[in-house]
């Protein structure tokens, strides 16, 4: 078991340091750079080009900016954005507040109502539940974000006035002051999260259900419903981790159309922001930051996996 903690973490971060090269590779690629942004790719002069080069050691070899930024990531410090005077972490504090407020209000109302949708689908399958469940699901996860976010400003801001159709708040504002505007991108986000999860919860339930070990106690007389929660549901829920792991992971940096529809201040939107800007090291530093992220949520979601399934955990102690 520790042997596979540690081979996790090391793979983790060869994952991390891997995303980071090809961010900062993809960047460099792009034609300009941050001072062709601040001072005008056709009106600045040769001479202030250099100089600003200069001044924002930009003149320096790629490789050797990038070993100097992942040396201070390494140790916690991020740098300076682009512009040479304003740190990283003052950046990235406010947006990381911000997609960590609309990621958990998502995950509060869409994950319990995964589940909770996803077994009544699997025990009550072909039935109506089911049958409205499913569709709603089905046009969840075919329908873009942006398509529908959009129909949710039209009707719930535009025609109906009920909700804010974009966020007006400022980045470091507190979270408190972000309600209501942050209710329409909730809504979105667990509408689409809550689909994904939902179909795979009914999938596992509807496996479990007609496995032979829940064959037998209904032929032993256990009642159902003690049966159903006893026995089913704590197997039928056990292949959702993973994908509740992944949604998290995708709702903490991932959600950059909805960021931008709704003009919410979070790493997304900042990640937008910095791509054009020619930010780079903001940009390094967003892509380091989701990456951590990814790989810590699946690395939890598997250990908890392992804790939760006897039979993996008794695996992982033989090896």
């Amino acid at each position: 078991m520790l042997f596979m903690l540690i081979r996790r973490v090391l793979l983790g971060g060869v994952t991390v340091c891997i995303v980071s090269l090809i961010i900062f590779a993809g960047v460099e690629m792009l034609p300009g750079d941050a001072c062709t942004q601040f001072l005008g790719e056709y009106q600045a002069d040769e001479e202030f080009l250099a100089q600003c080069r200069k001044d924002l050691d930009l003149n320096r070899p790629s490789i050797d900016r990038f070993a100097e930024w992942t040396q201070g990531a390494i140790t916690g410090d991020l740098g300076l954005a682009a512009d040479g005077t304003t740190k990283i972490s003052t950046i990235v504090g406010d947006r990381l507040k911000n997609s960590l407020l609309l990621a958990f209000c998502a995950m509060a109302v869409g994950i319990p109502l995964a589940l909770l949708l996803g077994v009544v689908s699997g025990l009550w399958r072909d039935r109506l539940p089911d049958i409205i469940a499913s569709t709603l699901a089905i046009f969840a996860m075919t329908i873009p974000e942006f398509v529908s976010a959009t129909l949710l400003i039209l009707v719930l801001s535009v025609w109906l006035g009920w909700l804010p159709g974009i966020v007006l708040t400022s980045a470091a504002a507190p979270a408190s002051e972000f309600f209501p505007e942050i209710l329409l991108p909730v809504i979105v986000l667990s509408f689409v999260m809550c689909a994904h999860i939902m179909r795979m919860v009914r999938s596992s339930v509807i496996d479990v259900m007609a496995s032979d070990y829940v064959q037998m106690a209904t032929l032993k007389g256990v009642p159902y419903w003690q049966m159903v929660f006893r026995h089913a549901l704590p197997n039928a829920l056990l292949p959702a981790i993973n994908v509740v792991a992944l949604t998290i992971a995708w709702l903490l940096g991932g959600v950059v159309v909805i960021e931008v529809v709704f003009n919410y201040p979070g790493l997304g939107r900042l990640m937008i922001d910095s791509i054009s800007d020619r930010n780079l090291p903001v940009v390094q530093s967003i892509a380091l930051i989701v990456a951590s992220v990814y790989v810590c949520v699946n690395l939890a979601a598997d250990l908890l996996t392992m804790i939760a399934n006897p039979k993996l955990r008794t695996m992982y102690m033989r090896k």
